[in-house]
């Protein structure tokens, strides 16, 4: 009996003196894994779907507790236990703003500290967008150092973007980790996705064809929308320029129970005005009416799994041509215009499967209809493009693995004499990743993908990444992967379709194929009086095969297509510099050196619409006792070769260092308001410039006559408008 009243005693007193420490961490993301440890012990946790915690059989004594997530500052607080007496603390989690530690997804599709990802990632958030106001990502990105909007069109303003000096179809645009935007939107889609709806933009430069799969040759760009648990409740975005451009984005969020959220966002912009500064009885600028409705939707689910779905719709009806064009000569050859009606809808998502294991199957599926005229040619396409994917997530001691398996199908039909009946084709593919973690300032990334596409047969591309930390303020990444790309040059090369120039496929065009390394380098350093500098330099080396040539020269009548024989370099340096003054100024930096150049036969050349030197700054100032800030934006651009039609052509064969430049101030007095307004390209720069004219046969759209040059509107190299005004309002409600 006394051995039994020993035991009991034993019990009661570990159940006394065994205590509870227990809370809630809050957050501007409910998604977020949140962990919680107790410093030098064995104590840790995570918390739960709506941020609580738990950790039990505490005993009494002084602790250390650590809270922590991905992208978030770390907080760190002292606490006693005291016998017979459970602990409640409560903590919120405050965003990690500090550039270099924001949390990227797109260089491994895991969600990784900027710093301690192996694959070097840029991020942009609205606040460097709002720099320079502009009503579409398309526009936004011309501050991006390495990246270049280009127009491909002198009448209907389609553009797509290149990276590095690469064309625009070897950029793979994605919408939340999805290959929403490729092909016929590459040229057509992306002056339709509206800045209200993003949270940040995550720019990758270099091959990443080992995850992604094909078009991301060159490079790519994440456009990754608001969560809607963080979203604010309305905001409004409205600005006018005095071209009479006019812009609206509205955002709401609502609940709808208590386990999901919603968010919808809504774009309009129009421009009808009919402008011909440069004389030449074109509109300078195309005219446009677009709206687009983008809803996203979150739900909460149990042990915090993901489950998002959005969907967008889009609508555009532009047209350039000539000034006294009407839509009654849609199509006609008595007054020439050039039409485009966009039809586009899209569905993304990304459901995390309830097992143990983290199983996350990602969805994505668009539509996109184009009824366009370019004069009397008439381009009429359909495409359909579903995509599915599983990826498996799993940590084993130093290795971080994710394997993946993946599939596109793509539908694709037109009334071009090129595409003879309606093409499907099947892109199923296999994927893995291992990030081992030898040290804290070693890590290494190997991964492969195999695709096989249903007309081109087996296509295999590997990676190699290695990061090695030689302290916390310096960092260096050595990069080294390929890619491919299956092309379609109805939906890639605008200038296939308008002109009078025919359209010459010399041969079956193979598949393009890039090798790519590339070594970066950041340098942060504190001065210790405020002041803050970071220097990311990257060097950057490809190599393509296969790779697809415009021939504009042979002959002046035709555009001739075809592989190249030999190869394509595109090689350079970048740096981007940032500084921060505790006085509030801060200036963004950077600057890109390209030598891109075509080999066959042993003969080098530059290609068409290729700079050699890009600049981008951004210089920032707030006067905090006015409430006023100053953003002085701009680029610079080195001469590019230009696509002449004959040695008679007057117009310059090099377009000329130029830059464009803005400034603005914006206002934020008033609670939850702010009222800004600027003036756009300062120089006032066009093309026009030193230059007889930019559309060639303008006079003669049709080639009624064989006097003088044939019709081209491929001489293009910039945005024509000049100097102009801008005005706006924002309103956000949380």
């Amino acid at each position: 009996m006394k051995y039994l009243f020993s035991i009991l005693f034993i019990i009661s007193a570990k159940v006394t003196f065994s205590q509870t420490i227990s809370g809630k961490v809050s957050s501007d993301d409910p998604t977020a894994e949140i962990n919680i440890r107790l410093i030098n012990t064995d104590f840790k946790a995570q918390t739960d779907s709506l941020g609580n915690y738990k950790i039990e059989n505490l005993t009494q004594g002084n602790y250390r507790i650590q809270v922590t997530s991905t992208g978030f500052k770390p907080v760190t607080q002292k606490f006693s236990i005291v016998e017979g007496q459970n602990l409640t603390l409560d903590f919120e989690l405050k965003v990690d703003k500090n550039e270099l530690n924001e949390v990227v997804v797109s260089g491994t599709l895991k969600p990784v500290k900027r710093l301690e990802s192996a694959v070097p990632v840029e991020v942009y958030s609205p606040v460097f967008f709002k720099k320079n106001p502009t009503p579409s990502i398309y526009e936004a990105l011309q501050n991006i150092n390495g990246v270049r909007p280009q127009l491909n069109c002198g009448v209907c303003n389609t553009g797509d973007i290149h990276i590095n000096g690469l064309e625009g179809p070897y950029t793979l645009v994605m919408i939340d980790g999805m290959p929403i935007v490729s092909s016929l939107s590459t040229v057509y889609g992306l002056s339709g996705i509206p800045n209200s709806l993003v949270e940040r933009i995550e720019i990758v430069k270099g091959p990443a064809s080992s995850l992604y799969g094909s078009e991301a040759v060159g490079g790519l760009i994440n456009i990754i929308t608001k969560n809607p648990t963080s979203a604010p409740v309305f905001s409004a975005d409205y600005f006018a320029t005095s071209y009479f451009e006019s812009n609206l984005d509205l955002g709401t969020k609502f609940n709808v129970g208590k386990r999901a959220t919603s968010i919808v966002g809504l774009n309009y912009f129009n421009y009808d005005q009919v402008i011909d500064k440069d004389k030449d009885n074109f509109t300078d600028v195309t005219l446009s009416e677009r709206i687009s409705l983008f809803n996203k939707w979150s739900f909460q689910r149990n042990n915090n799994r993901l489950f998002t779905v959005a969907v967008r719709g889009m609508y555009e009806d532009r047209w350039g041509g000539d000034v006294r064009w009407e839509k009654q000569f849609r199509g006609g050859d008595e007054i020439y215009g050039e039409s485009i009606y966009t039809k586009r809808g899209e569905l993304i998502g990304s459901y995390q499967l309830p097992f143990e294991e983290k199983l996350m199957l990602s969805f994505s599926g668009n539509v996109h209809y184009q009824d366009s005229r370019y004069g009397t040619t008439s381009y009429i396409a359909n495409q359909k493009i579903g995509f599915l994917q599983l990826t498996w997530d799993k940590k084993i001691g130093r290795n971080d693995l994710l394997a993946g398996i993946a599939s596109r199908y793509t539908y694709y039909d037109d009334n071009t004499t090129a595409t003879k009946e309606a093409e499907s084709t099947w892109l199923p593919g296999i994927f893995v990743q291992d990030e081992i973690t030898f040290s804290p300032k070693s890590q290494i990334l190997l991964g492969m993908r195999y695709d096989y596409n249903s007309i081109h047969g087996s296509i295999f591309t590997p990676r190699f990444a290695y990061r090695f930390k030689a302290n916390e303020n310096t960092i260096f990444r050595l990069n080294a992967g390929t890619g491919f790309r299956v092309v379609n040059l109805f939906t890639e090369d605008h200038a296939a379709l308008t002109g009078s120039r025919d359209v010459v496929i010399a041969n079956n065009l193979n598949p393009e194929q890039s090798v790519n390394v590339n070594l970066n380098y950041i340098q942060k350093i504190n001065f210790g009086n405020g002041t803050f500098m970071g220097i990311e330099t990257t060097a950057f080396y490809t190599r393509f095969s296969n790779k697809i040539i415009s021939d504009y020269e042979t002959d002046p009548d035709k555009i001739i297509y075809d592989n190249i024989d030999g190869y394509a370099l595109s090689q350079g340096i970048s740096t981007n510099i940032d500084l921060n003054f505790p006085s509030g100024l801060k200036f963004i930096v950077g600057a890109t050196f390209l030598d891109n150049k075509n080999v066959e036969g042993g003969i080098s050349q530059r290609p068409f619409l290729t700079e050699n030197f890009t600049g981008t700054w951004s210089v920032s100032y707030k006067i905090q006792p006015w409430n006023l800030s100053l953003d002085y934006t701009g680029n610079l651009y080195s001469p590019m070769k230009l696509p002449l039609l004959s040695e008679t052509d007057p117009r310059s064969p090099e377009s000329p260092w130029y830059s464009i430049q803005n400034i603005q101030f914006t206002y934020s007095g008033w609670k939850n308001f702010e009222i800004y307004g600027g003036i756009k390209n300062l120089l006032n720069f066009t093309p026009m410039q030193n230059n007889p004219f930019l559309i060639s046969g303008a006079e003669d759209p049709f080639d009624k006559n064989s006097d003088g040059l044939p019709f081209d509107t491929t001489y293009v190299y910039g945005q024509n408008q000049t100097i102009r005004g801008f005005w706006g309002l924002r309103y956000t409600f949380r």
